[in-house]
């Protein structure tokens, strides 16, 4: 093979290594098979081994999506009067959305390229209409859980919003008079989710809904995650708390397509009660040379495959479908639950509100054990799941297709519960010993020093991967890497021992 054809040459290097743009382009074929054998090492999201991340529901399905996203492939949804085609589509994928959610008839919305761009949107929309309404705040403030999705903090940091996080009460969900008290002269937006995505659990959306109308001020309930699973969860029955449009006081929604909607990666929604909320969310220049420039959302060029997918998404799989997909889902996420409430030493946190399993220690007594140390068995056994912290835990996400394997993982982590309280010394090694440390560390800062180290490497000028197994074994790494090769165990009991002191004071304060 000659090396325009090979797949080990598709990219020129330097001597330091670097990728180039090759002098001679590379064979079709070749590159699609190297394409191909780079995903080798990739998440098992196909076999259902993956509880975050994909939605999937199956190949049939996958290719439609694919064939549908492809015939839109190069148009642009910047321009609606050029491909008026997207703009039709876009707008019956806001309607069908706003129709599932409760919305009226002067509901409206656009799609955007995700859950974070939608809540990006909702913020700074918040931001600008207090800035017309409210001229006098300058220093505007968002109210929220701290369970809400991380991509509200991104938003106050792009747009100079001050977020003001609220302890969520034992259940995990949002505490309501603790919410009361944080709103302020400065507030210009509150938060809620349905469900957030760390336990799975709806916060009191009625409630906070009610002092958000009494006040006057709008309300954005985060559905980015469950927008798409919660109504049909109802649909079969199944009592929730109410979460959308039904509730007066919400102004505004976001809900992803892309998840439980079963649509291509990139399509989400974000919906406001009438057209006074969303106007604040537009761009409009009129002084640029290039001529008049107007902006629905954030990007500029708007891909017009995931709008195309999403409208086709929803279209073919129907309101049955999703029922019937949800079914699934849901007697997935019962065995599940169930399964693991069954294992000594585990159990489920928080109410079965959506298809979340979070898999925490049991909190009593000798019984449990170190659950990131169980999600590294759980990893060299091939599957995926996410940890979390505050409290530590497993998170799952799941979908119908998950539940062939159920048995089958929760055969694994029966194994996997029992092999760590064997080794008790699997706590202080691997991902377990960095997970648990970051996640106890009272210095919030050196977490993020340790973190941003992390980043540069991967986005420095060789853009490598990571190994986290060798995090802080360099001079240049984090200092909360670092002290965890140099001092292990010693560190881990220091702060054990100031997190009980943190629990013990926050008890205090609480009058507990």
């Amino acid at each position: 093979m000659s090396d325009a054809t090979s797949p080990t040459t598709t990219a020129a290097t330097t001597s330091r290594g670097r990728a180039q743009i090759p002098a001679q382009g590379a064979d079709r074929d070749a590159l699609l098979a190297a394409m191909q054998d780079m995903r080798s090492g990739d998440a098992d999201w196909h076999g259902g081994k993956t509880w975050s991340m994909v939605y999937f529901i199956g190949e049939d399905h996958h290719a439609f999506l694919k064939q549908a996203h492809n015939l839109f492939f190069a148009e642009n949804g910047l321009n609606p009067m050029a491909f008026q085609s997207l703009k039709r589509m876009e707008s019956e994928v806001v309607q069908m959305t706003a129709g599932m959610l409760n919305g009226g008839r002067d509901t409206v919305g656009t799609m955007t390229s995700g859950g974070t761009e939608s809540i990006l949107l909702a913020v700074k929309a918040a931001r600008d209409r207090a800035r017309r309404t409210r001229p006098w705040i300058l220093r505007p403030e968002l109210v929220a859980p701290k369970t809400i999705h991380v991509a509200f903090d991104k938003a106050c940091h792009y747009f100079g919003v001050k977020p003001r996080y609220v302890d969520v009460g034992p259940d995990f969900r949002a505490d309501v008079a603790a919410m009361r008290k944080a709103i302020g002269r400065n507030t210009v937006l509150v938060a809620a989710s349905a469900p957030q995505y760390p336990q799975g659990v709806i916060d009191p959306i009625e409630e906070l809904g009610e002092i958000c109308q009494s006040k006057n001020l709008p309300f954005h309930v985060d559905a980015c995650f469950g927008g798409f699973i919660l109504p049909w969860i109802e649909a079969l029955g199944h009592e929730l708390p109410t979460f959308d449009f039904r509730v007066p006081g919400v102004t505004s929604m976001s809900a992803d397509v892309h998840k439980f909607g079963y649509a291509a990666k990139g399509a989400s929604v974000v919906l406001y009660r009438d057209m006074t909320y969303l106007r604040h969310q537009f761009f409009v220049s009129t002084d640029w040379p290039g001529g008049i420039y107007a902006s629905p959302s954030m990007p500029g060029t708007r891909p017009g495959g995931p709008i195309a997918a999403a409208w086709a998404a929803l279209r073919s799989i129907g309101r049955d479908g999703y029922i019937a997909h949800t079914r699934e889902a849901v007697a997935a996420a019962q065995e599940l639950r169930a399964g693991v409430n069954g294992i000594v030493g585990l159990q489920v946190l928080g109410a079965a509100h959506s298809t979340v399993v979070a898999i925490g220690a049991a909190s009593a007594g000798s019984e449990g054990v170190d659950i990131y140390a169980v999600a590294d068995v759980m990893q060299e056994r091939g599957w995926s799941v996410d940890r979390q912290q505050h409290p530590a835990c497993l998170h799952c996400t799941v979908n119908a297709h998950n539940r062939p394997q159920v048995p089958g993982f929760l055969a694994d982590l029966t194994e996997a519960v029992a092999h760590v309280r064997a080794h008790p010394e699997l706590s202080s090694e691997g991902n377990a010993a960095m997970y648990g440390m970051m996640a106890k560390v009272p210095v919030r800062g050196l977490v993020k020093l340790s973190v941003q180290k992390v980043m540069e490497g991967m986005y420095g000028p060789d853009g490598a991967v990571p190994d986290l197994s060798q995090l802080g074994a360099g001079e240049d790494d984090g200092f909360v890497l670092s002290f965890i090769h140099k001092y292990g165990d010693r560190v881990m009991e220091v702060l054990d021992q100031v997190d009980g002191l943190r629990a013990s004071i926050g008890g205090r304060l609480r009058g507990k």
